[in-house]
């Protein structure tokens, strides 16, 4: 439909989702929503990395044994993190043994990869898929940022990255979650240079897919019970409804924020959260779950995703960003 979004022919679903995350996740509003919560950001292992790794393994653990699925009867895995070459996916797909497909949008990897399963299955290419992507809070910040032995300060615009994995078991099989569309984002970038104030940077990007997703399926806001976004925070999110205001389109009544959902305002996480875990673990957890209660119909679901990384940062370039929006819908 038009040149961004794909109607499937076939009857795609998520089977099953498992959602693990970090300490300060866990002490959240949505603590009861997630399979699993570790207590100390190390996850029992020597290293964040390793705990990364480790959280990730265990989601697509989790969610196979949920379908009664094992490794060798999976057709694709399709994974992404935040580091440098997608080391956590690329180890946890050699430790797996599925044939994987290594995906880097920043925080909007959860949808792309949920759009390329539905495609993959879509087109008959297979038959069994999961998606897994994960962050954390300690690997991203040492990559990113600065290591957190620095200490060093950051304005309220700042954003809090999650610490978790989500993983996606989707087949043709009947489930009561559908994926009935996905708009593929264009990247947009509006100038923000400062990785301090990625929401600023993101919610353009969420605004032009959702637009594009409504014009396309010649919808409006009020055709879906949430519109919810990735990680734009308590900054981005006032500015994305802001933009889709510009062009007659108030999502005002339906749009939530993961990065707002998934930490309390009492917890210290400056604007809100962010990372490729944002998205995923609180649309398969907190969300999903509503679905298949039958509270909400209807949801599009908004990945946001910076493509920055420190050289261009301190190369003064501005931040291109992305946003992906999968529709999905109940099923009785």
């Amino acid at each position: 439909m038009g040149k961004q979004t794909l109607i499937f022919k076939n009857d795609i679903f998520i089977n099953s989702t498992a959602t693990i995350v970090g300490p300060k996740e866990g002490a959240g509003p949505l603590k009861e929503t997630f399979d699993k919560a570790y207590d100390e950001l190390y996850c029992g292992e020597a290293t964040w990395e390793l705990a990364e790794r480790k959280l990730m393994s265990e989601a697509i653990d989790l969610c196979l044994q949920k379908a009664n699925k094992k490794n060798e009867e999976i057709d694709f895995f399709l994974g992404g993190d935040l580091l440098n070459q997608n080391i956590t996916a690329s180890y946890v797909a050699r430790e797996k043994e599925i044939p994987f497909f290594g995906l880097f949008n920043a925080c909007s990897t959860s949808m792309e990869a949920v759009t390329l399963a539905a495609v993959l299955l879509d087109g008959g290419f297979g038959e069994d898929v999961i998606t897994a992507v994960s962050s954390h809070f300690s690997t991203a910040e040492r990559q990113f940022r600065f290591p957190t032995e620095f200490g060093g300060q950051k304005p309220k615009t700042a954003m809090y990255t999650v610490t978790g994995s989500g993983a996606a078991y989707i087949s043709k099989k009947k489930s009561k979650i559908r994926i009935e569309a996905a708009t593929v984002g264009k990247v947009v970038d509006l100038g923000i240079t400062s990785p301090f104030n990625m929401g600023a940077a993101m919610a353009p990007a969420a605004a032009d897919t959702i637009k594009i997703h409504l014009q396309d399926l010649k919808r409006t806001p009020n055709d879906y019970d949430a519109i919810v976004t990735g990680d734009l925070s308590r900054v981005g999110s006032p500015i994305l409804r802001s933009l889709l205001s510009e062009e007659d389109l108030d999502i005002s009544k339906v749009h939530q924020d993961c990065g707002v959902l998934i930490f309390s305002g009492d917890q210290e996480v400056f604007s809100g959260g962010s990372g490729c875990a944002c998205s995923a673990v609180v649309t398969f957890g907190q969300l999903f779950s509503e679905m298949k209660r039958g509270t909400l119909r209807r949801i599009l679901v908004v990945a946001t995703g910076a493509l920055l990384n420190p050289l261009m940062v301190q190369q003064k370039e501005s931040i291109p960003c992305i946003a992906h929006g999968v529709s999905f819908e109940y099923v009785e």
